[in-house]
């Protein structure tokens, strides 16, 4: 890739930067071992959320609660945030960066489990966007979920569909790489939906419901 492209990613990538309270977050992740979304990908997520006026978000893979935050961000101000995840100290640190960031706590529902089981409990068609950043090996089940729980016209984000950059490498076959190509086709060829793969950050397949 020519430098010159390179530059120009990087400099679209930081282009927004991030609020304090977010940043903070963003390093408390890192610190947890659950890696933040890159100030690009969370700038798509939160002018997503806007663009839909998303009221009705799920968030399966709770971080640290930095990319909870860029999609309140993007919310109306009475939108609620459903973010999953089974590891209690993530969400600990998720909450207080609601807390920081001034977040009412009736905006925010952050549930402990297993996401596959409370997806499952979740109302079909009931919400407008939902974010699945987890887990890559259950990334297609909870793909399909996601597309069961979104209205008509309501927005499909899976992040780091790019595979650290070896989704688009042909020689790369090994399961995880495989996984992500598998099933960035599948969501491609889905007549459900309207799709879109950015390479922003890890790479984020965007795709709206019909």
């Amino acid at each position: 890739m020519a430098a010159a492209k390179v530059s120009s990613l990087a400099y679209s990538e930081d282009f927004i930067t991030p609020h304090p309270v977010i940043e903070r977050a963003q390093r408390r992740g890192e610190q947890l071992g659950a890696a933040p979304v890159s100030n690009g990908a969370g700038a798509t997520l939160r002018l997503l959320a806007a663009t839909v006026a998303a009221r009705h978000v799920v968030e399966v893979g709770t971080g640290a609660g930095s990319s909870g935050l860029w999609l309140l961000q993007g919310m109306p101000r009475d939108g609620v945030l459903t973010s999953i995840d089974d590891d209690p100290e993530v969400q600990r640190a998720a909450k207080e960066a609601y807390a920081a960031a001034g977040i009412p706590s009736q905006r925010t529902r952050v549930i402990t489990g297993e996401a596959e089981q409370v997806l499952g409990r979740l109302t079909d068609g009931a919400y407008d966007l939902v974010l699945v950043d987890a887990d890559v090996e259950s990334s297609p089940v909870y793909a399909e979920q996601a597309v069961r729980l979104l209205r008509a016209g309501g927005v499909l984000v899976v992040n780091d569909m790019l595979g650290e950059d070896r989704v688009a490498d042909p020689a790369a076959r090994d399961e995880v790489t495989t996984l992500l190509r598998d099933l960035g086709k599948k969501l491609r060829d889905d007549d459900r939906l309207v799709p879109l793969l950015l390479p922003v950050g890890g790479g984020l397949l965007v795709a709206v419901r019909r």
